[in-house]
């Protein structure tokens, strides 16, 4: 997360994440796995997870036979459901209320049969699909916080620097007022064209960082830190601690 410093105030200014997609997404917002290839997701904090289909695009245009899933968690148990994993009878998953701690490697494994038309004999077929699943405080969706404009980036740019502006302004027109409008007794102020400036930070809120290497699709994003890493204060960087085993931790404990 990116900000602006306007003299003692922090204006944040928010980075989208972006970046290409690594799997099939439907008009309703279904996410497909890919054989062989872990699909990386990116939650907002404290919203629902895409819902993810134990299957890949290609497979669910194909007729599929005494389909069966098993879906396994982070903590490499089966998922059940509850009040925060939705899980379908088709196979499909959905995290609500995504907090650090459930971020990780969701993997699902769809068992079907397959018929051949000669000799009428059954086979059964399994195939895994991976999901990564990490928290970003400002994943894809958070625009939708600025009232629905239509683009959040450049409106938060525009109104810091109209600030900056007008505070430049506010001053030059106090200079003048002092040495115009009042005896001399009081003190001249005196401005400085270009003397008032705007500094643009970078920054993660505790427990977040960034790191280019493990989401390169997502580079900009302050994700939750990986268990072996934590990060302490607002810095980008997780810092290494081999004893930490969860994600999004603040502390080397």
């Amino acid at each position: 997360m990116r900000a602006w410093v306007l003299l003692s105030a922090v204006l944040w200014y928010l980075t989208g994440a972006g970046g290409r997609r690594s799997s099939e997404r439907t008009s309703k917002g279904f996410i497909y796995g890919k054989p062989g290839h872990p699909v990386k997701l990116y939650v907002k904090l404290h919203h629902h997870s895409p819902v993810l289909v134990c299957m890949d695009f290609r497979r669910a245009k194909k007729e599929t036979v005494d389909p069966t899933y098993i879906w396994i968690g982070p903590n490499e148990k089966p998922l059940t459901g509850n009040n925060q994993i939705n899980i379908t009878k088709t196979g499909k998953l959905m995290v609500k209320d995504f907090l650090e701690a459930l971020s990780g490697l969701y993997t699902c494994t769809l068992s079907y049969k397959t018929v051949k038309a000669e000799t009428q004999e059954e086979t059964i077929v399994k195939q895994r699909y991976d999901f990564m699943i990490f928290v970003n405080p400002f994943a894809p969706g958070w625009k939708g916080a600025c009232n629905d404009s239509a683009d959040c980036e450049d409106i938060t740019n525009h109104n810091i620097l109209q600030a900056r502006d007008r505070i430049e302004e506010f001053f030059r027109s106090q200079a003048y007022i002092y040495y115009h409008d009042f005896n001399k007794t009081i003190p001249a102020m005196h401005f400085v064209d270009h003397s008032f400036q705007v500094v643009r930070m970078d920054s993660c809120r505790p427990g977040f960082g960034k790191n280019e290497g493990l989401h390169s699709n997502c580079a900009s994003c302050c994700v939750a830190c990986s268990p072996g890493t934590f990060s302490p204060d607002v810095d980008v960087t997780c810092q290494n601690c081999v004893s930490v085993r969860i994600y999004g931790a603040k502390s080397c404990t």
